[in-house]
């Protein structure tokens, strides 16, 4: 896999930010598929990414490891503005990025790299956001997460396999768990991650 054609067409976070208030401004969605559904997903996440860019806040504990880390990294995520899992989620991506001088953040849309999204399927499927993690120096893979943390996951699948159940209060249902989490999850899971990979 030829990484660094996918960093060289990476875009920072401030920038996917950029794009996204674009969107929303003309009643749009990342992708071809432009439903009025889709848009109204990518201004409830506009608001959600507002909201927790001024809110996320990181434990001591991921602070101190992020300063030991001394990999230099490339992280790539794979994303779409109408996904309700990749604004909760990348914003503390972001967060840790910027707390780390070792971590080069960039952003790419899903549906414009497939050959990158496949390489990198959750049970088959393409779910978003999905991060993968490079070494700067040698574009090796060092490891991947995503496309939400464990806990939401195994929800997902749950509730998936309730027929009774329709799509949006599947929705419904893993957004209170992630307000209910307050990014515990994910700060555990990147806690782990971090030693690992550093």
């Amino acid at each position: 896999m030829d990484y660094q054609k996918y960093i060289e067409k990476s875009i920072s976070y401030k920038e996917y930010i950029n794009q996204v208030e674009e969107l929303v401004n003309n009643n749009k969605t990342s992708g071809e598929n432009q439903s009025i559904e889709l848009s109204e997903y990518t201004k409830l996440n506009l608001r959600r990414m507002n909201r927790l860019n001024k809110t996320n806040v990181l434990n001591e504990e991921i602070h101190s490891v992020l300063k030991e880390c001394k990999t230099p990294m490339v992280w790539l995520v794979l994303t779409e503005a109408w996904c309700g899992d990749a604004a909760q989620n990348i914003p503390y991506i972001n967060l840790l990025a910027d707390n780390s001088e070792n971590i080069e953040l960039g952003f790419l849309y899903r549906d414009e790299n497939l050959e990158l999204m496949d390489a990198f399927l959750t049970n088959g499927g393409r779910s978003i956001p999905k991060l993968i993690a490079l070494n700067k120096e040698t574009n090796e893979l060092i490891g991947s997460w995503g496309p939400r943390p464990q806990e939401a996951q195994e929800r997902m699948k749950v509730l998936s396999q309730t027929p009774e159940l329709k799509k949006e209060e599947i929705i419904t249902e893993i957004q209170l768990w992630y307000a209910r989490d307050k990014n515990q999850s994910i700060q555990k899971e990147f806690l782990d991650l971090l030693k690992s990979w550093c």
